[in-house]
């Protein structure tokens, strides 16, 4: 039987000094066999904090997450990869969630369902955003916290090139090259200091960019027009009508603003990105 011993954590910061400590006791709380952090030169005092909690504490180049992520991949040793955000805290059990998921459903890779706490308006739409978005089950894509196949992650690693759209392009390639599956999990992850209005827009032009990316790339392979079309509605699909769909009428009718404005932050940052991109 799989256990937690079996998981080289991976952490990437960058002046997380808020969050970092308590990400970190979570993961050796719940027994991870082996925890690196790649650290892109943080100054508040992340570094100090990791050098004391972690196994290994890497440089990250600044070159983009994906090839932060590599660089910690790298180094690992166990039979299982453990992505996670320096925002995540892992609650005790949820990561033998994780790992009996990724074994029962022979799936090559899982992610978890994440969840904020508080109860304001924003707390509340981001959670019914991440309910109606994320459901457990089989998907296409998955995103952090992710747990994969360690050997499968290490001999075909992240894009380095990526900055933001790491995990779409690695999911699509497996899944192309390899028949791989994802799922998303049953566990639950929680993820703190992401509870104002500045850190949603960060998430927004964080998806915008990848948005851009996934789509220039894609048209430079040769995309129809219908995986054009695909990709432009894919927002809009997963962030508002999806969510939707999947809540109760009440619950849905609450977070029917919060999903709109995320939504359309999110095709902001993508067509501003585009703009910049064609301006470079």
């Amino acid at each position: 039987m799989t256990s937690p011993s079996d998981v080289s954590a991976v952490v990437c910061t960058l002046n997380s000094v808020a969050s970092i400590a308590q990400c970190l006791k979570s993961l050796r709380v719940s027994g991870v066999g082996e925890l690196i952090v790649v650290d892109a030169g943080s100054t508040d005092g992340t570094r100090e904090i990791s050098s004391a909690m972690a196994d290994q504490v890497l440089d990250d180049p600044g070159t983009g997450l994906g090839n932060a992520r590599n660089v910690g991949i790298a180094k690992t040793t166990r039979p299982f990869i453990l992505n996670m955000g320096s925002d995540n805290v892992m609650p005790d059990g949820q990561l033998q969630l994780m790992l009996d998921d990724l074994v029962n459903l022979s799936v090559q890779g899982v992610s978890a369902g994440t969840g904020i706490t508080g109860a304001d308006y924003l707390a509340y739409g981001l959670n019914g955003w991440r309910q109606g978005r994320f459901p457990p089950g089989p998907v296409a894509i998955i995103g952090t916290p992710t747990l994969f196949v360690g050997d499968l992650l290490r001999a075909h690693p992240y894009d380095p090139t990526r900055r933001f759209s790491d995990d779409s392009e690695l999911c699509e390639r497996w899944a192309r090259d390899f028949d791989a599956k994802f799922a998303i999990s049953s566990a639950r992850v929680l993820e703190i200091g992401k509870t104002t209005w500045a850190e949603v827009v960060a998430r927004c032009h964080m998806y915008g960019v990848s948005d851009a990316e996934v789509f220039t790339t894609g048209t430079r392979s040769g995309w129809g027009v219908r995986r054009k079309l695909k990709s432009v509605l894919h927002p809009a699909r997963v962030d508002l009508l999806q969510p939707l769909t999947r809540l109760d009428a009440i619950d849905g009718l609450k977070t029917a603003p919060f999903l709109t404005a995320f939504t359309a932050m999110r095709y902001y940052f993508w067509v501003r990105s585009t703009i910049s991109q064609r301006g470079g």
